[in-house]
């Protein structure tokens, strides 16, 4: 049976989960910042049971299944979105996918939610981020989970997820086992550090919209800003995600249960703000998986890696539609063109 493992990496930690024939053998996270620096604690922890079958992440915004050595630097790119010196966002993580790569790791990047059949496509028009392929691993997790806990078969499955990371908050759309509709997290409600979805005016007053104004504006800056206005964001927050898991629901309306993922969730008063607000749909949960230090993402990219490898979590990645994922993150654009989205990237037309 396949030893495997998945990596989660976050803006504030770089997670990673390994399985061996489905038992827990690497449950790790470090600081993102010192980790990208010195990935050798990554490395030792991941081979530290043997040799490993298979790998999932890091993967970004996600690429269709493709191993890392067959990868460009250009897919790399897309899967990252940053063009060619910029400083924002998690810098050096296409280095970080080298590195792997170049360590002998069988690297496996895997889709996000733009890439999946699973999506209808009047849902993916003028967007890129429907949800990271960490969080596309984050549903995986959702799934098993609810189907073991409820002796569910996979395809029975139907819930909304909201990730309720150290900077974004995002949501998926689950239905019948296969995610519907997602909410990325610069296109969601206000998270704890981003604003989520800019008003188009104001990403017109800025001029420039760069990977670090996407990662601010949100609960920790506006108190940074005004200290006054604690509450205030505090209630835009909560609000925030309660609309996005409601409209969600809407893509989803078999979905009788929310699941609550990320550092955020983990806060009493924020998770139970949301129970009482969305109890209507059902049972609100954190999700907390087997693993007690790596993300819920690590986790699912870890079920992942083992159905991707033959093990016993083959048709969760069968119903998940994971295999069938096509295109790139720049297929639906109409407000700009795909060939202006690969200048902006500093890539070739084509």
């Amino acid at each position: 049976m396949p030893r495997v493992a998945g990596i989660d990496p976050g803006t504030l930690s770089l997670d990673a989960c390994g399985l061996d024939d489905g038992r827990l053998y690497l449950d790790a996270s470090w600081p993102t910042a010192e980790l990208l620096a010195d990935p050798r604690p990554l490395l030792d922890g991941l081979l530290a049971a043997g040799p490993v079958d298979l790998v999932v992440g890091p993967s970004g915004y996600g690429l269709p299944l493709r191993p890392a050595h067959d990868v460009s630097d250009e897919e790399l790119r897309l899967a990252f979105l940053a063009p060619p010196g910029e400083a924002g966002g998690i810098g050096g993580l296409r280095a970080l996918a080298r590195r792997l790569d170049a360590a002998g790791l069988p690297l496996l990047f895997t889709p996000g939610v733009i890439h999946l059949e699973t999506v209808p496509r009047h849902r993916k028009l003028n967007r890129v981020d429907l949800g990271t392929a960490d969080k596309v691993c984050a549903a995986a997790l959702a799934v098993a989970d609810q189907s073991e806990r409820r002796s569910r078969p996979v395809d029975a499955v139907s819930l909304v997820l909201l990730e309720l990371g150290g900077a974004f908050t995002a949501g998926l759309a689950i239905e019948y086992g296969r995610i519907v509709d997602g909410l990325g997290g610069s296109s969601g409600p206000i998270g704890w550090r981003a604003a989520g979805a800019l008003d188009g005016e104001v990403a017109f007053l800025a001029g420039e919209v760069t990977k670090a104004l996407i990662f601010r504006g949100g609960v920790s800056s506006v108190i940074e800003d005004d200290p006054e206005l604690g509450a205030v964001a505090l209630e835009a927050y909560l609000e925030g995600a309660v609309r996005a898991a409601r409209r969600l629901r809407a893509a989803a309306p078999a979905a009788d249960e929310v699941m609550l993922s990320g550092r955020i969730a983990a806060e009493p008063a924020v998770r139970d703000a949301l129970t009482a607000a969305l109890a209507d749909i059902g049972e609100v949960r954190l999700l907390t998986g087997f693993a007690a230090r790596a993300k819920q993402g690590a986790q699912g990219a870890a079920l992942l890696a083992d159905g991707l490898a033959g093990g016993a979590r083959r048709g969760l990645v069968e119903r998940l539609g994971i295999r069938e994922a096509r295109g790139t993150v720049l297929d639906h654009l109409h407000v700009i063109s795909p060939a202006a989205a690969r200048r902006r990237l500093g890539l070739l037309d084509g």
